[in-house]
């Protein structure tokens, strides 16, 4: 009886078999089914059972794990798995692993193909080697061609530093895929464990990206290097953890508390959108009644314009079943993003939230905005704008940081978006914020209002300041002239009939009918076909 032995010199079978033969060295050949079978085997144990076992003691799955437990029950089915490396420096051509370091493939998702890749921690700390990377680049090039979703799963200590600029040409060619994959497929990013330096152009890169708590991390430089070039002292996960990019960098949008949560979530974001830019966004069939109204709307937004509420309260009264899907949930919470449904279809909401900020813009605000606006054009799902605004930040700090080509950013966004746009002014929308907001200007295709919409180039305390002054200042009671000179200005210019008078608005609604009205803007406009002019891309102020 012989042993015979995988790429890593560990056995992987002990006993002949009536269809084995013996060669001249004396080794077991195996029938070519026991082989593929036993190297099958060896591919799938990644790294070896300790470091396996290594990766679960960490609170991680594996590659595969993650892969299996992610696609329908069955349905994945892997690619290049008995790939290895074929580097012979430093030592590297002792430690050769079938697959590499990362495990790729395609499944279904609810019945919808997708594609993955998972890199493989277990193997060499899930560094990517050029072959790895070309494994990469195959299934993303696999799911250009069909038009499906890419998921990536990154967990690597980053480029495998002995194959020097091979592997910085293997992440050039992820970079330049995620670049021309944009706006054609849905591409994701899972981020369960490190990412660094170089490793996270790719993340970045994509539509959107998942932090698991606890795990995930990303940064560009670590905190040992912060510490040498700056003296500051910062540890990994404050530096890049989940809760650091999801509420202060912005870099992610999702931060589920487990791996499994992650993958529900990622499901669930999948069911919103279309496979690639050539589909319509993805319908269910309704379960809400289309034409009822909801007269607890009348009594959401208070009267007074400066008093705060929560823009859900608004979002969930009028969308499918009250289910909606905040995206970037906790960075710039001034303004709310997510996907909903409306008569079965999917659409994405964009919302002032009065309760943080007032719902003022700003820079990171617009950022916001801006990218999901233009994830929604590119992918064939229609906006819906509802509007509470009271301006544009001010103060020193926003504008040295560039509010103005922030904020030009959404105006641009709107302008060229070419899906079906539909905004409704709740309350307040004031100055450029109401221009920039999914007004009439920005091509937008149905503009409403409730009765209690005020639009106007500022509120009426701000403007009789302005265009008051003298008057009051003259005047025997001042307090009392600037009261009467307000409340002229609200009668005649807050208020949506002016707007209405002039063909900026195309209604005023009672707010009770808000998603009625809705619907049916969106039926009429399920045919709009609009375009831009011809050009090789413009210059969005980046």
């Amino acid at each position: 009886m012989k042993q015979i032995h995988n790429l890593r010199g560990t056995t992987i079978a002990t006993e002949s078999s009536p269809d084995a033969t013996i060669d001249q060295t004396g080794h077991v050949q195996l029938s070519k089914l026991e082989d593929l079978n036993a190297r099958r085997k060896s591919a799938h144990l990644g790294g070896g059972d300790k470091r396996v076992e290594a990766q679960h003691k960490r609170g991680k799955l594996t590659a595969r794990e993650r892969l299996i437990s992610f696609f329908d029950t069955g349905s994945f089915t892997e690619f290049d798995s008995f790939v290895t490396h074929r580097s012979t420096d430093l030592g590297l051509d002792k430690q050769r692993f079938e697959g590499d370091a990362v495990v790729t493939g395609y499944g279904t998702v609810d019945g919808r193909q997708v594609f993955a890749y998972a890199q493989d921690f277990t193997v060499l700390g899930g560094s990517l080697s050029l072959v790895a990377a070309q494994k990469i680049s195959k299934v993303m090039d696999h799911a250009m061609r069909v038009g499906a979703p890419i998921i990536g799963i990154n967990d690597s200590g980053g480029a495998r530093i002995q194959e020097g600029i091979d592997s910085l040409a293997g992440y050039g060619e992820i970079f330049k895929r995620n670049t021309l994959a944009s706006g054609v497929i849905p591409q994701i990013t899972i981020i369960a464990g490190p990412a660094a330096g170089g490793a996270v152009y790719s993340p970045a890169l994509t539509d959107f990206i998942y932090m698991v708590e606890g795990i995930g991390q990303m940064y560009i430089t670590g905190p040992d290097v912060v510490k040498a070039v700056t003296g500051e002292e910062v540890s990994h996960e404050d530096l890049g953890g989940a809760a650091t990019h999801a509420s202060l960098s912005g870099v992610a949008h999702f931060t589920p508390e487990s791996e499994e949560a992650c993958f529900t979530q990622v499901r669930a974001l999948l069911s919103y959108l279309p496979s690639n830019n050539a589909e319509s966004a993805p319908s269910v069939e309704a379960t809400d009644v289309a034409n009822s109204a909801d007269t607890t709307l009348r009594d959401v937004v208070p009267d007074a314009a400066n008093q705060p509420y929560d823009v859900m309260d608004v979002i969930t009264k009028i969308v499918d079943n009250g289910e909606f899907l905040p995206v970037h949930h906790n960075f710039a919470p001034n303004i709310v993003v997510g996907f909903a449904r409306l008569d079965g279809r999917s659409i994405g909401v964009v919302a002032n939230q009065a309760n943080q900020m007032a719902g003022m813009l700003d820079i990171d605000a617009s950022d916001k905005a801006a990218r999901f606006v233009r994830f929604c054009d590119a992918f064939n799902i229609p906006l819906v704008t509802l509007v509470d605004v009271p301006g544009f930040m001010p103060g020193t700090q926003q504008e040295y940081g560039g509010l103005i080509r922030h904020g030009a950013k959404l105006l641009y966004a709107y302008v060229e978006a070419t899906v079906p746009k539909i905004t409704v002014i709740l309350r307040k929308a004031y100055g450029g914020a109401y221009i920039v907001m999914g007004s009439k200007e920005m091509r937008t295709d149905v503009n409403l209002a409730w009765p209690g919409a005020e639009i106007a180039v500022m509120g009426p305390e701000g403007a009789i300041n302005v265009i008051g002054r003298r008057e009051i200042a003259e005047a025997s009671n001042a307090d009392t002239k600037r009261a009467e000179m307000v409340a002229d200005y609200r009668n005649q210019f807050a208020n949506p009939y002016v707007a209405a008078n002039r063909g900026y608005l195309d209604d005023v609604i009672d707010p009770a009918q808000t998603r009625p009205e809705l619907i049916k803007a969106l039926r009429m406009l399920e045919s709009k076909v609009d375009s831009i002019p011809p050009k090789k891309h413009g210059n969005i102020p980046l």
